[in-house]
């Protein structure tokens, strides 16, 4: 009996593992989890779970996380614009050389000469 479920899992595996990377690569922009339990009941009987959960990476700005000291490269940030009006979104005021920009829903402060981020301030700006 044992052997019998240890090949059908085999088997099982052999046969979905060809469609899952088919299914990762197609969508470079999912991140998926599987997880599978066992469970062995007191009257013989094996449960076997396999739960899957497909993430869309919705929080990136291009594959980008801003921090504090990086270089700030536009190219890579998703609804760049120049943030004028900071006191309307509850920044303080940017320092000599520095200015506030918006990348996604986060405010970030960088020296206009370097380009250095010198701080971050996540979801700031709906």
């Amino acid at each position: 009996m044992f052997k019998k479920i240890i090949m059908a899992l085999a088997t099982t595996t052999l046969v979905a593992s060809p469609i899952v990377t088919a299914q990762a690569q197609a969508a470079p922009d999912r991140h998926e989890v599987s997880r599978t339990t066992v469970n062995h009941k007191a009257n013989g009987r094996t449960v076997v779970k396999k739960q899957t959960v497909v993430r869309k990476d919705t929080h990136r700005d291009n594959g980008r996380r801003w921090a504090k000291g990086q270089r700030f490269d536009k190219r890579y940030a998703t609804n760049y614009r120049v943030v004028n009006n900071y006191r309307d979104y509850r920044l303080s005021a940017p320092p000599r050389g520095y200015q506030w920009v918006r990348s996604g829903n986060d405010a970030v402060l960088i020296a206009i000469t370097s380009g250095i981020i010198g701080a971050v301030v996540g979801s700031a700006i709906r």
